[in-house]
């Protein structure tokens, strides 16, 4: 994915507290996450990352074993919201780490389109999130679900009311 200027990404650096609240959020708090079992494996104020293991209670196919298309969209929409917390977060990072996380209140989705390029077959797919712009009141991502040998599987592009 390309990289989208934001901010100054590479001179910032989230506190642990920051990144560890905002996984604690994602992974526990959001059952759905927890049930579609994602796992936030980076968290930059320029692309965030994630893991989602391949099991039974994901199989949309039952004959060829591949994921269903509603866990592709749940999780690429899960990530471009996720995308968005990291880049307010660098936005403002005059603020505490606790005083940044009640910033996403009001994050919603607003638009989710979906591409599914092939079938999801993997033993476990890594989800890849980025803002491409950041305003006031909406900001626009990019999103990808990849196989475990990096092949692109499916893209995503979402629109996040922020405000």
């Amino acid at each position: 994915m390309t990289k989208a200027s934001i901010t100054p990404a590479d001179t910032i650096e989230f506190e642990p507290e920051f990144v560890a609240s905002l996984k604690e959020l994602f992974e526990e708090k959001i059952v759905f996450n927890k049930l579609l079992g994602l796992k936030i494996t980076s968290v930059t104020a320029e692309q965030v990352t994630a893991r989602i293991d391949m099991r039974n209670e994901l199989i949309g196919h039952y004959a060829h074993n591949r994921i269903h298309g509603g866990v592709i969209s749940a999780g690429l929409d899960a990530m471009g919201g996720l995308a968005v917390m990291a880049a307010i977060g660098a936005r403002h990072m005059d603020e505490s780490p606790t005083q940044r996380l009640h910033r996403f209140s009001k994050l919603g989705t607003i638009d989710l389109r979906v591409d599914y390029l092939r079938p999801g077959i993997s033993e476990f797919f890594e989800l890849r999130a980025e803002v491409m712009r950041l305003g006031s009141r909406v900001a626009s991502t990019r999103m990808e679900f990849l196989g475990a040998d990096g092949k692109l599987f499916s893209t995503g592009a979402g629109a996040y009311i922020v405000s």
